[in-house]
Order: C-alpha cells, then sequence, then structure tokens
C-alpha cells in the first residue's frame, strides 16, 4: 500500500508543499488533523485505546475519531471520513466545529480541528486503529486525567481542557 501524502503547511495553516507520512512525523513539518468527540444522550463520551500498532503515541485514550488530512482534503470532510474509518460512524452531516488548535509539540506539529457530534452506538471499530472504545461519564474521564495524565494522548489531554472549560 502506497505510503500517504499530507500537505504541509506554514504557522498560518496555508499549503506550502507536500511529503510522505513518515518525513512529515521525522522532519516535523507542520500538517493537518481533525479530532472528533462523539457524545451520547446522557453527556458521556466517546473514547478510543489507540492500538498498539500505532506509529505515533500507541495504547492511550484519544478522541472519539480523529486523523490527519489527506492531500488535499478540507478538515470537515476528513472529520466526517475519520468517523466511518475508525468506529464506523455515518455522520448525516458534518459535525459541530468547536475550536481549532495551534501545532505545537503536543499536538504533533498539527494544526488541529475539534469537531463534536451525538451518537448512540454500538460502534463497529477499525482493529487496526483501535484496541477499544467506549462511554465515559465526563468526570469520569477529568478524574482519570488528572491521576494518570499519560494514559491520554496529548493532543487530547489539550482538548479536553478546552472542553470541560467551556
Amino acid at each position: 500500500m502506497p505510503e500517504e501524502i499530507f500537505d504541509v503547511v506554514n504557522e498560518a495553516d496555508e499549503v506550502i508543499g507536500h511529503e510522505t507520512r513518515s518525513e512529515v512525523h521525522r522532519r516535523g513539518l507542520l500538517h493537518r488533523a481533525a479530532h472528533v468527540l462523539v457524545f451520547n444522550a446522557r453527556d458521556e463520551i466517546f473514547l478510543q485505546k489507540r492500538s498498539m500498532n500505532k506509529d505515533r503515541q500507541p495504547g492511550v485514550w484519544d478522541s472519539s475519531a480523529s486523523g490527519h488530512l489527506d492531500q488535499g482534503e478540507d478538515y470537515d470532510a476528513c472529520a466526517v471520513r475519520e468517523l466511518g474509518e475508525e468506529i464506523g460512524y455515518r455522520a448525516m452531516a458534518v459535525p459541530l466545529r468547536l475550536f481549532k488548535l495551534a501545532p505545537s509539540l503536543d499536538t504533533d506539529c498539527e494544526h488541529v480541528w475539534v469537531y463534536r457530534c451525538e451518537g448512540e452506538g454500538p460502534f463497529e471499530l477499525n482493529r487496526d486503529e483501535i484496541d477499544e472504545g467506549r462511554f465515559f461519564k465526563p468526570e469520569e474521564v477529568t478524574r482519570w486525567m488528572e491521576l494518570r495524565p499519560h494514559d491520554f494522548a496529548s493532543a487530547f489531554r489539550i482538548i479536553w481542557e478546552r472542553v470541560r472549560s467551556k
């Protein structure tokens, strides 16, 4: 399977080139990602535990669905695609945009748009991407993160802090 090609961007999130996934990560080039938070009717959040086979931050808990934008793809299309690819959720509309994170070491040099949508599951997890997933009460995630922050992906820790402060 050919390696993914990402848009390389500048600090203003403008495309300045294209590069393979491995080169983007090896060289710390700025690129793009989308994270989607899925909440159920009880306001519980669905989190995924990243596969131990992932090349970045394996085995930690993360947003409901997330991923890099493909070359030429926009954030909204990526959010919808990742919901389908990772948890089998077919979004009928683009999820609600919440906020954007600037690239940093914690976001793995990614500009990140964060989205929210509602879904009850059950979801069909992509076992190449996710070891497990389930709904959690928000206060449970907050307590867990306070006690064991390294159980969570670094970008998700930033995202959760912003979501809980609103």
